[in-house]
């Protein structure tokens, strides 16, 4: 089975083209957002990819950027037209935005390193423990944490769909001790993450206690690096501020030379795996 990334990754390129179109003929959004009748967030947005552009409104653009090359007016065409389909997820009901767009990255990446200071990686998580661990943030809504729980197991399809992502993850080790869902939720969790680390394409660290402070305490990310003709990396940074995403190359140096540091300080694979299962022990 392909992997499939929905309109995310069209969105980003169509978006750039745009961008780029536009500084080369000198407008600047607002100019375009007057001739288009609409507001300057709108045309910010179009060109971050954060939403698609009607086919009308493209056609104006590319005319007033003086953009007549065949060729390069037929891309982007097929851009707009990828950007305006629904994605796979979109069966799950209204997901925020960032978190809905990090699910069409996630389907388009290459490989994905991950680090996760208070729970088990998503891509990793058993079906219980993913719902002990929805229901923490949704107690009073069972309908939300169904389709959150359903979103999330469908996303580990990533993991085994041609050609299967590569998917490497450092986790704190107190995420394996903080007991999610009971005892036994939380062993049979321990037992998968050891089976799974086994996968050729899965890289699994324990980062642990022993290293004492480490650059990884100011939370989770995310980098997704794609192949060259689909986008640049992107990083996937979450904070109590709200989620961002990082694309400049300064910000991609910073989070990258973190999480080598992280890879540094962890455990081997092998050792991971013997201290998830010594962990796994203690609650038998």
């Amino acid at each position: 089975m392909s992997r499939a990334s929905g309109p995310t990754i069209a969105r980003w390129q169509l978006g750039r083209q745009l961008k780029t179109a536009r500084e080369a003929a000198g407008f600047t959004q607002l100019a375009i957002a007057e001739v288009l009748a609409c507001s300057e967030s709108k045309i910010y947005k179009i060109e971050a990819g954060d939403v698609g552009v009607g086919r009308g409104d493209l056609i104006v653009m590319l005319d007033r950027y003086g953009v007549t090359d065949e060729d390069r007016r037929t891309t982007i065409f097929d851009l707009q037209k990828q950007g305006k389909q629904r994605g796979w997820w979109s069966k799950y009901g209204n997901l925020p935005m960032n978190y809905s767009m990090y699910v069409g990255l996630e389907g388009a990446a290459r490989e994905v390193r991950n680090f996760e200071l208070a729970i088990v990686p998503g891509l990793l998580q058993t079906e219980e423990y993913a719902r002990a661990v929805v229901e923490a943030a949704w107690p009073d809504n069972p309908g939300e944490v169904d389709r959150r729980v359903e979103l999330r197991m469908a996303r580990q399809a990533c993991l085994t769909d041609d050609p299967p992502l590569k998917f490497w993850a450092i986790v704190d080790e107190a995420a394996l001790h903080r007991r999610t869902g009971g005892n036994a939720v939380m062993r049979r969790q321990l037992d998968h993450l050891a089976a799974v680390s086994t996968q050729p394409n899965v890289m699994l660290q324990v980062l642990p206690f022993s290293e004492g402070h480490h650059p990884g305490t100011t939370g989770s990310f995310s980098i997704l690096d794609f192949d060259e003709d689909v986008h640049s990396p992107v990083a996937y940074v979450i904070s109590p501020a709200g989620d961002v995403y990082l694309e400049r190359p300064e910000d991609m140096n910073r989070v990258t030379l973190t999480y080598t540091h992280l890879h540094a300080a962890a455990l081997s694979p092998g050792k991971s795996r013997d201290l998830i299962a010594a962990i796994a022990k203690d609650l038998a």
